[in-house]
């Protein structure tokens, strides 16, 4: 994937700060809500921020793998965090896997649940 089409993210405030320097470190664009002061922003209004911005979204909160509120297709691309705990260490493993399948995937239009057994990704484009 070119730097050009290089996903860029924002990470919701229920993910730590860790998460945005893992991506950062991994050579991509990431931001946190909080630093934006939307920390406790709305659903709909993180939303809507990362599409402005066009930001993929990474998140814990299972809301946003609704479809029907939250269309994959309309937006930069929603990843959505299963962890077994939500412990730091457990998130940021997940979150690497994330950064592995960046190389041949992106999260453009779709909607990525990352969970410890594995990757699923609607719609498929296999």
């Amino acid at each position: 994937m070119t730097d050009a089409r290089k996903p860029r993210f924002k990470l919701d405030a229920n993910l730590p700060v860790e998460a945005a320097h893992l991506l950062g470190t991994a050579g991509y664009d990431a931001v946190t809500a909080e630093a934006q002061g939307l920390a406790l922003a709305t659903d709909p209004r993180i939303a809507g921020v990362c599409e402005a911005e066009g930001r993929a979204l990474v998140t814990l909160d299972t809301d946003f793998s609704d479809i029907r509120s939250y269309p994959p297709d309309k937006s930069a691309g929603l990843i959505v965090l299963r962890p077994r705990n939500q412990s730091k260490p457990a998130i940021l493993g997940l979150l690497s896997e994330v950064v592995k399948v960046l190389s041949t995937e992106s999260p453009t239009g779709r909607l990525w649940i990352v969970e410890p057994k594995g990757l699923r990704i609607w719609p498929d484009r296999a």
